[in-house]
């Protein structure tokens, strides 16, 4: 057995990632807290808010182990739920591993808890917390955990470990959860959103978001965060990081520009909603391939995932489904183009940067590579969606018969937040606080005199 050192850098960037990456649920609360109405915010933020506390939960529990367990007999199904459960055999520094075993599943667990998160944007400004409460436990334990180890669980052949069936079977490329996060949570949007239907005046009101400087900052937390997501999925300090950072920023800037061109051309002006939405969709498209591609290729993945989802967001109109946060359209649409576009756009240059001594580069069809690696692509993209789709209906079925889904009618329209958490996200009564005496003081109008016509006390 050869003993290694762990390494500090590699040890200390994939903490610094996972930091990155909690960060970026917030920065989700930020942006789909703005887009909604005003009375509304806090229960959308507050979807995000308890994803981090519910999946944090799970994570540790069985969550780490059915993702990452070794499969359960060996078919890369689904891992060993009790191999991990509780993270107590982790407590040891493992003598072949250049970083400690809980470093990586502090990372992996921020992955996880982001997933959920996205999912609630379809479901805005109707549903009940109970009900998504309990939607995020059955659907982080039932479609999150098993997806995540068909992806991202590598068979060690040495240890006799067994991996997830895409990863090792299929052999797709998803560097950083194309798959099992993006395409994952917008078909379990879709199916959200078929089961809870639309929003009381849907395609018939305007529905604008009430804040779009939240909207903006979100948007900057994400991609801020979108660094340790993508480039942390290096799980080392090295130079395929360094690719994945300049992908990421590569990526995310041409999608930008491909969404705000769709919009000038389209309906006569670029907005700050427009570059928000491209810079997502971006990031999502880079996601799958930042460790795969050249920052040219970046690029080309960017500007047409941001041209692709610019257009998909319309179709909820037209198929009539109500997507109140267009996940559908920007993460289901962006993880597919960025999954697929791999099998076209893989460089090897990127797969001998990863592993110097690797025999079998990964080549896209503009690569020479034929159409071996995009069948590879497509099969892990469909398999996803397809189970994701058929899981995240049942789920939903269950809440809707159980704890249910909709909030009455009258708290719906008179808002979610005062209805669901006893709370308003703009107080705009007249509340001043007093220095002199310490407290806040409520004013009425008896506080105020009375005055004549000429604004004169009387």
């Amino acid at each position: 057995m050869t003993l290694l050192e762990l390494n500090s850098g590699d040890t200390a960037w994939i903490l610094i990632s996972a930091a990155l990456v909690l960060l970026m649920t917030p920065g989700l609360a930020f942006f789909y807290g703005g887009m909604v109405r005003a009375k509304g915010v806090l229960n959308m933020m507050m979807m995000s808010f308890i994803s981090m506390g519910v999946i944090g939960v799970l994570w540790v529990l069985f969550g780490y182990s059915m993702a990452f367990g070794n499969s359960v007999g060996g078919a890369g199904i689904i891992g060993n739920p009790l191999e991990f459960a509780g993270l107590e055999s982790l407590l040891t520094n493992d003598p072949e591993a250049s970083y400690p075993a809980l470093a990586f599943v502090a990372f992996q667990a921020c992955f996880a808890i982001i997933t959920v998160a996205l999912v609630s944007g379809a479901i805005a400004d109707r549903a009940s917390f109970g009900g998504w409460t309990l939607f995020a436990v059955l659907w982080g334990t039932l479609v999150y955990f098993p997806a995540a180890h068909w992806v991202f669980a590598f068979s060690n052949e040495d240890a006799g470990v067994v991996g997830g069936w895409i990863a090792n079977q299929i052999k797709a490329v998803d560097f950083a959860g194309g798959t099992a996060i993006h395409i994952n949570a917008g078909t379990a949007a879709l199916a959200l959103a078929l089961v809870v239907g639309p929003r009381i005046g849907f395609g018939t009101k305007p529905m604008r978001p009430h804040n779009m400087t939240l909207v903006m900052l979100g948007a900057a937390l994400l991609w801020f965060g979108w660094f340790g997501f993508n480039a942390g999925s290096a799980v080392a300090a090295n130079g395929l990081a360094s690719l994945a950072w300049v992908n990421t920023l590569a990526a995310t800037a041409a999608a930008m520009l491909g969404w705000l061109i769709v919009e000038k051309l389209r309906d006569g002006h670029p907005t700050s909603l427009g570059a928000a939405s491209g810079i997502v969709a971006g990031l999502v498209g880079i996601t799958p391939a930042a460790g795969a591609v050249s920052p040219i290729g970046a690029i080309v993945l960017g500007l047409v995932a941001g041209v692709a989802c610019a257009y998909a967001v319309g179709l909820k109109y037209k198929l009539g489904f109500d997507d109140s946060l267009d996940v559908v359209g920007v993460h289901l649409v962006g993880g597919l183009v960025g999954t697929l576009l791999i099998g076209f756009l893989a460089d090897p240059a990127a797969s001998y940067l990863a592993n110097p001594d690797t025999t079998e580069p990964v080549a896209g069809l503009f690569y020479g590579g034929g159409f071996d690696q995009l069948w590879r692509q497509a099969v892990g993209a469909f398999a996803v969606m397809a189970f994701s789709f058929v899981m995240s209906y049942l789920i939903a079925l269950v809440v809707k018969h159980t704890v249910g889904w909709r909030v009455s009618t009258s708290d719906e329209l008179g808002g979610i937040d005062l209805a669901e958490h006893s709370e308003a996200g703009y107080d705009l009564s007249p509340v001043y606080y007093s220095s002199r005496v310490g407290h806040t003081l409520v004013l009425t109008k008896d506080d105020f005199p009375e005055t004549d016509k000429t604004g004169a006390s009387k």
